[in-house]
């Protein structure tokens, strides 16, 4: 049996004893350009990519990813573009696994066999799907299966040990842990030792080896290297923010977030 990308992935870095470290950019922020560049230029620092679908109702996501969406979409960012980004990205020889993260309206309006098939063509590792909660994805995450593409399924500090094991069951290769109620970057409401203390009750549940459960919402280059225990951490917000100031201060977004994500890997090994 071939072992996916995501699988391989984690392999790598639990063999370098660290976890891996995912980050999240916006597709096309602040143009479709940098935004590849930025890709390629963080691709040597990271384990896995995780590429946001602009959205203009992004009801998971917080001030700084919302901020990132707006500036691709004035940008003209269209699901093809998003596709062409992934699809030049994974030509370079340095590329990652890529996971697109986004929300169901969008894959519906496309047709799911369609986008499906062109995550196949493209390069696509993984999906997430924030609005397409267990059991509702079960049909879908069937199909992702089909189509060899990893669908990440969501727990959050209120999944109910019944519940939670259920979803478990019919995960793929990685879960995320939502490690607070709150969208994305907001800061941690709770602390990195509790956080760990409900990801270790997960990951007694778990218990299958080739299940990688990653922590998001409110990781920062300030609190990472609590997590070091993790299966893996994804940055999002702090990258957000890195760019929205490097515009601001008319800087090189691809240095500056660069440099950020180098920093970042640092701390976990």
């Amino acid at each position: 049996m071939n072992i996916s990308p995501i699988s391989l992935a984690f392999k790598k870095s639990n063999e370098e004893k660290r976890p891996a470290l995912l980050t999240y950019t916006v597709a096309g922020d602040n143009t479709k350009k940098k935004s590849l560049e930025i890709l390629n230029s963080i691709s040597k620092y990271i384990d896995i990519c995780e590429i946001g679908f602009p959205h203009n109702t992004p009801i998971a996501d917080g001030g700084q990813i919302q901020t990132s969406a707006y500036r691709a979409i004035k940008n003209g960012i269209k699901m093809k573009d998003v596709f062409q980004i992934v699809r030049k990205f994974k030509k370079n020889k340095n590329a990652k696994p890529v996971i697109l993260m986004g929300y169901y309206n969008m894959i519906y309006q496309y047709g799911e066999n369609r986008f499906l098939k062109k995550c196949r063509k493209t390069g696509v590792d993984g999906l997430i799907v924030v609005d397409l909660p267990w059991p509702d994805n079960k049909i879908f995450a069937k199909k992702c299966k089909k189509n060899s593409i990893c669908f990440v399924q969501l727990l959050s500090p209120t999944t109910s040990k019944t519940r939670m094991k259920k979803i478990i069951n019919d995960s793929h290769s990685m879960l995320y842990y939502i490690s607070m109620l709150s969208t994305t970057g907001g800061k941690l409401k709770v602390s990195p030792r509790e956080i760990l203390k409900n990801y270790g009750r997960i990951k007694k549940i778990i218990k299958n080896r080739n299940k990688n459960l990653v922590i998001g919402f409110g990781i920062t280059s300030k609190n990472i290297s609590s997590f070091k225990s993790s299966d893996g951490c994804v940055v999002g917000s702090e990258i957000c923010k890195k760019i929205s100031e490097s515009i601001k201060n008319r800087q090189n977004p691809v240095t500056n977030v660069s440099n950020m994500v180098k920093n970042l890997r640092t701390k976990l090994s």
